[in-house]
């Protein structure tokens, strides 16, 4: 199992803090809050996140100058936050490492898309040559395919975790059958390959580059979880 992405949260309103960090956990990302810029910097050091979202307005130092100190350290993806709408304040942050821009008063849903969309920017379309294709949050029932997560059925979630739990290993229909639709009342000798087929039509419309179930004829299925698998 992957540790969830991390988003570190630089903002000192905690109304607004808490309404971002909701919206991003809801979607599985994990969250770390500093209300100051010199806290913000100092979680850049100690610890690994993936995208910074950074208010401008702090009440230390400006969202500008934490940008600045943080670029001598880390490239880290950075999203500012501002009360302000002018260009002169959307250039200067662009032009000192931003790599997006979101004023206030604004959409979680759409700081969540921005986010997403950054991350897969940062990655190649949300994976690399040699990053995991799949994200697994058991705690949530959750599953992630190249960044985006997947709106899964119980069946399909306990099935495709089931063969990334040992990725790359060939599973037959009467194995599967056996470990997720043992108590299933409504079944078939075709349940696995109906919720195959489905699965591999969620993964395609997410990445159509890659099919990362193997059937093996005869066999089994198998889930690959990275380019070199």
């Amino acid at each position: 199992m992957l540790v969830p992405t991390s988003i570190l949260i630089i903002e000192d309103e905690a109304p607004i803090a808490d309404v971002l960090a909701y919206a991003l956990k809801s979607e599985g990302y994990a969250t770390q809050c500093c209300t100051l810029g010199s806290e913000g910097l100092e979680q850049l050091r100690s610890s690994a996140h993936a995208l910074a979202i950074l208010d401008v307005g702090l009440p230390d130092m400006s969202g500008f100058e934490v940008c600045r100190e943080a670029r001598k350290f880390t490239d880290i993806p950075i999203l500012f936050l501002t009360a302000r709408s002018d260009e002169v304040d959307r250039i200067v942050g662009l032009e000192i490492g931003a790599d997006d821009y979101v004023t206030k008063p604004f959409s979680p849903r759409e700081v969540v898309a921005r986010v997403r969309v950054i991350l897969r920017r940062r990655t190649g379309n949300g994976v690399s040559a040699n990053a995991a294709w799949f994200e697994v949050d058991a705690g949530s029932a959750r599953i992630r395919f190249c960044g985006t997560l997947l709106d899964l059925t119980r069946y399909e979630y306990l099935l495709l975790k089931m063969l990334l739990d040992h990725a790359g290993r060939i599973y037959s229909r009467d194995v599967l059958m056996d470990a997720i639709w043992r108590d299933a009342l409504d079944t078939s000798d075709r349940t696995v390959d109906t919720h195959i087929k489905t699965l591999r039509a969620k993964l395609k419309a997410v990445r159509d580059d890659i099919d990362p179930i193997t059937t093996h004829r005869g066999m089994g299925y198998s889930v690959a979880n990275g380019a070199g698998q």
